[in-house]
């Protein structure tokens, strides 16, 4: 292993340099043989650090071959399959953060700290959120023998402020919205406060007209929800098909589509946000299983 730093003299007094970075330091003595014991002293520093890793890597490849070479990459692609659903879809979005190109390809035993924080640095509050449970996930199957950062040294963050639109920016939106599919869509999500994922996919089966109840299972857990309606939200379903589904155009569209057409009908310059009511008016549930 080629030595860290080497020795010269300036004068009568002996200097040391890096040999990777050119920076040159005095060692503060006249005599040999004390610089040398210096020089000793700084190169065994540097390199017992990098013995001991060997020593741990030698031990660790009797139990997992691939230990030495598993990427970051890998991590994410395991952790990935064990997704399902529109699970597996926001994860498949997160892995591919532009804030962790740095460490795709990096071995998991050859990172340190200043990696992950570097990325996390770069990145926004989801991307702590992520990396924070991939590394964790690589921890529980044992393939970082330690954590690199422990729980407690973990940067934390804070969300943004979130809310819900207002009446007046809901009528604002119904008023200027000229398609009727999607009119009908935004008075559902309104009143239901379901979300825009479960109302797409609403069929005219779902609609129990004789109890006046909507029943349908959320598409993120599975959960049965029976909401009550009222005479407005009758009157906005018998304008929809009924037979089959209730929005077959919306339910083609991607989630994240759909976010962003409502973001941009929500954000204009002329709705007003003065009102303190919130989106989706208070549903009556008739429980849940």
């Amino acid at each position: 292993m080629k030595p860290k730093y080497r020795m010269f003299r300036r004068g009568q007094v002996f200097w040391c340099q890096e040999n990777h970075t050119g920076r040159q330091e005095s060692l503060q003595t006249k005599d040999r043989t004390v610089a040398e014991r210096l020089l000793y002293a700084r190169n065994e520093a540097h390199q017992q650090p990098i013995i001991n890793l060997q020593i741990a890597r030698a031990y660790l490849l009797v139990s997992d071959p691939q230990i030495g070479k598993r990427s970051w990459q890998e991590v994410m692609d395991e952790l990935v399959k064990l997704k399902h659903g529109v699970t597996q879809v926001r994860w498949l979005v997160a892995t591919k953060d532009k804030c962790l190109d740095d460490l795709r390809r990096l071995p998991l035993l050859e990172t340190r700290p200043e990696h992950l924080l570097r990325a996390m640095e770069s990145g926004k509050v989801s991307t702590n959120v992520f990396l924070r449970r991939i590394h964790n996930f690589a921890v529980a199957m044992n393939w970082l023998p330690v954590p690199v950062i422990s729980r407690k040294q973990w940067p934390g963050f804070r969300f943004g402020e979130k809310r819900a639109i207002t009446v007046a920016e809901h009528q604002a939106i119904i008023a200027r919205e000229l398609n009727p599919e999607r009119r009908a869509f935004y008075e559902l999500a309104w009143h239901l406060g379901a979300s825009q994922s479960d109302i797409a996919f609403l069929e005219a089966d779902n609609i129990d007209w004789e109890n006046n109840v909507i029943s349908f299972r959320r598409r993120k857990t599975g959960q049965l929800s029976q909401v009550h309606f009222d005479g407005e939200v009758e009157t906005v379903l018998k304008g929809l098909p009924q037979s089959g589904p209730l929005f077959p155009y919306l339910r083609r569209v991607r989630a994240g589509d759909r976010s962003t057409e409502f973001k941009q009908r929500s954000q204009p310059d002329d709705v007003s946000a003065s009102s303190s009511a919130p989106i989706g008016r208070t549903a009556r549930c008739r429980g849940s299983a």
